[in-house]
């Protein structure tokens, strides 16, 4: 079964999550073995990674840079295309999405053990839409998030943590469950957050800068757009700054959660308005790229055939448990195994799967998507400075 869905992957030209080597998941053990801080994996993703020994190390997460996007506009961005050749190109999770990402990143461990399988998952407890952004509908973020944050052994081993980001992500659900310990710091816009990671980088220890102007501007107005080189720009102006101002000893590691294809609007395929694909369905989670189907009970093998038949080549459509064993969340464990569709639906080229019964109008009209495993959603950048 898992050999049938490998084929299917390599066929249809998807990448699936390299969990445990050049992933996302290997980034922050990286940065806690520079600072002398084991923690499991994290000699080898140093290694792996290229990272030398640091008294400081700052971490920035681009959100929604993806690997593909940067090359292709690297002339916005000349101080990234300058660190590109000698790059690293990692995986993000799957869905490549950032709740997921930041589930990966935060805690060194995919999905499946993490529990942020989605931008939206269904909750086991209530049946309905769990919304892992803002976490409507989730419940307390430390029972749903059961895997440590990485920032906490370094905390714990006496190196200081802070996390630099917008004010509304200090103490919300998803910074609770994926990137608790150490302190936070709020600042909106990027110059403020530069000088804000800087004055932390005056002593030893560990910093992680937020950006997701990048990520905003890409779902409004597609990657390819003039207002997307522009914040691209910008991103890199300050990245510049920042790298051109650190004390000396400081590992500056970038890199992102996930990248972004801009969709074909007429290859949407609205469940509510298609038949065969609502049959049986009783509840379509996670975003138009990563779709979680969940149908009635006894009735998933034949919503597999017919959302196959539909979709055809617009999307590799899957059962749960080929998607478990394909590795696709990682490992998986007990309490999970509901969250995760009786169908998983990755889309591919521009298309995508949407439910107008659940998602707004406003979800609905983005430019800019991602979650599934095309390279152009899968592959980012790690690009270390020493």
């Amino acid at each position: 079964m898992t050999v049938g869905v490998a084929s299917a992957v390599v066929a249809a030209g998807l990448r699936e999550p390299d969990y445990g080597g050049m992933c996302l998941d290997g980034v922050l053990p990286a940065a806690a073995a520079s600072l002398g801080v084991e923690v499991p994996g994290g000699g080898a993703a140093m290694r792996r990674f290229g990272v030398p020994s640091a008294q400081r190390v700052c971490v920035v997460v681009v959100d929604g840079l993806g690997q593909a996007m940067l090359s292709e506009r690297a002339g916005h961005a000349p101080f990234l295309r300058s660190l590109l050749s000698g790059g690293r190109v990692l995986t993000a999770g799957f869905p490549s999405t950032t709740a997921t990402s930041l589930g990966v990143f935060g805690t060194g461990r995919g999905p499946g053990l993490t529990g942020l399988a989605g931008y939206t998952v269904r909750n086991p407890a209530t049946g309905g839409l769990a919304n892992l952004i803002s976490w409507a509908g989730a419940g307390p973020a430390e029972q749903w998030q059961r895997e440590p944050s990485l920032f906490g052994p370094v905390a714990g081993a006496g190196v200081p943590v802070t996390s630099v980001g917008p004010a509304k992500f200090a103490g919300s659900g998803l910074t609770r469950a994926a990137l608790s310990g150490g302190d936070y710091d709020a600042a909106e816009a990027l110059d403020a957050r530069v000088d804000a990671t800087l004055r932390h980088l005056a002593r030893p220890g560990l910093v992680y800068l937020y950006w997701g102007a990048v990520d905003k501007i890409g779902h409004n107005n597609g990657w390819q757009s003039t207002s997307w080189a522009d914040a691209l720009a910008e991103t890199d102006r300050e990245l510049s700054r920042l790298a051109r101002s650190m004390p000396a000893g400081t590992v500056l590691m970038i890199t992102a959660d996930h990248g972004m294809v801009d969709v074909d609007h007429e290859a949407l395929i609205d469940v509510a308005e298609t038949p065969a694909l609502a049959e049986d369905v009783e509840l379509v989670a996670g975003e138009p790229r990563a779709t979680h189907v969940h149908v009635r009970p006894g009735a998933a093998e034949a919503a597999g055939d017919r959302w196959r038949t539909t979709l055809g080549d617009l999307a590799l459509v899957v059962g749960r448990d080929e998607a478990i064993a394909a590795g696709w969340f990682g490992p998986v464990a007990d309490h999970v195994v509901p969250l995760i569709g009786d169908l998983v639906v990755a889309a591919r080229g521009r298309a995508g799967v949407v439910d107008s019964r659940t998602q707004t109008p406003h979800s609905l009209r983005l430019k800019g998507m991602h979650g599934s495993l095309t390279p152009g959603e899968m592959l980012i950048p790690l690009l270390v400075v020493a």
